[in-house]
């Protein structure tokens, strides 16, 4: 069976691996038919994801059919289109038994840890599959990526009226928004690239959008009616933005890092207590945003019509790949086909 290998960064290679044997108990066999493209990805290439190790067959925000299930498995079968879960947790641990599996002490990220998605075929427990009669196998390789912004605006209690700025207009951050604006906050987004913030303002329903090269603080206060907001997301896993949003915060206000580092992050501390900041890390997502996230795409509150900027077949993914990295492709997000 061929599947798409990273064998070190910046070198994607076509290769042989063993096809999978009939799935066991409590497992499913599914055929891969959709790989979203995602910063996990990007970094992984660029060698810039603290958790990933090379050899590595990445791809995570999967849409699978099944086509096979092992003994005591019932809540999917043959032919049913999935989104995958992609969090594989030990079940046993102080997290687990807390309800946290998404920060399982042993954890083990498909397409991070072990390799993912980027195969015609693999197993996996059918826990970790979410089916749905309604949504297309695009939509259902989306919910992986919702997910994490699901999450992140969970851990921040976001309520209506909050003042909330997004940090970051990845598709990570297009996830923040999306969860922030259904929970009534009043969204500005942060971004370097002007391309991304048109973007939120045409596609995503933003009215306000921020250029940080101009007076980011002064900006941000006066599309809040003149305070600086009460909630914080940095989704851009840049050691100086996470630095620099500590000062973005209002006093009592929550900080919330959904990008991640492979280094340290250093704050004011006596500003920090000044302010009393609460901060939150925000990692994965948990199978209750899953079910809520494929509820609400269902339901048409949550649009992916604009999320797909590009797509690419799985043999011309490997060539194609380095496009991808050019911030004036405006690639928000790619769908490769299998």
């Amino acid at each position: 069976m061929k599947a798409i290998v990273l064998k070190e960064p910046g070198q994607f290679v076509m290769a042989d691996v063993e096809e999978p044997t009939a799935p066991g108990a409590g497992e499913a066999l599914v055929e891969v038919r959709r790989v979203g493209i995602c910063g996990t990805d990007l970094g992984a290439y660029r060698n810039l994801h603290p958790f990933v190790t090379y050899p590595r067959i990445l791809g995570h925000e999967l849409g699978v059919e099944v086509l096979a299930v092992g003994q005591g498995v019932k809540q999917v079968g043959v032919g049913d289109r999935c989104a995958v879960e992609p969090y594989l947790n030990c079940g046993r641990c102080i997290a687990c038994r807390r309800d946290r599996p998404n920060c399982c002490e042993s954890l083990k990220v498909f397409g991070v840890h072990v390799d993912g998605g980027m195969r015609k075929q693999f197993k996996i427990p059918a826990t970790k599959l979410y089916r749905s009669d309604h949504l297309d196998l695009d939509q259902l390789a989306l919910v992986e990526t919702l997910g994490i912004g699901a999450h992140a605006v969970a851990r921040a209690e976001v309520h209506s009226g909050d003042g909330v700025l997004v940090i970051g207009a990845g598709p990570i951050g297009l996830g923040v928004i999306q969860f922030a604006m259904a929970a009534g906050g009043r969204v500005v987004v942060m971004d370097l690239n002007s391309n991304r913030l048109r973007f939120c303002r045409e596609r995503a329903a933003v009215q306000y959008t921020v250029e940080p090269s101009s007076g980011a603080l002064d900006q941000v206060c006066n599309a809040l009616g003149g305070e600086l907001p009460t909630v914080v997301f940095d989704a851009t896993g840049n050691s100086k933005s996470m630095h620099d949003a500590f000062g973005l915060v209002a006093s009592g206000g929550r900080l919330v890092f959904v990008g991640l580092i492979k280094g340290n992050i250093a704050f004011h501390d006596a500003e920090f207590h000044r302010r009393e900041l609460t901060v939150f890390a925000s990692r994965n997502s948990t199978p209750e945003d899953f079910k809520r996230i494929i509820s609400m795409i269902e339901a048409g509150q949550i649009d992916l019509g604009p999320w797909i900027t590009h797509r690419a077949e799985s043999v011309a993914m490997i060539d194609q790949f380095d496009q991808w990295l050019d911030p004036d492709l405006d690639v928000v997000k790619v769908m490769v086909s299998w």
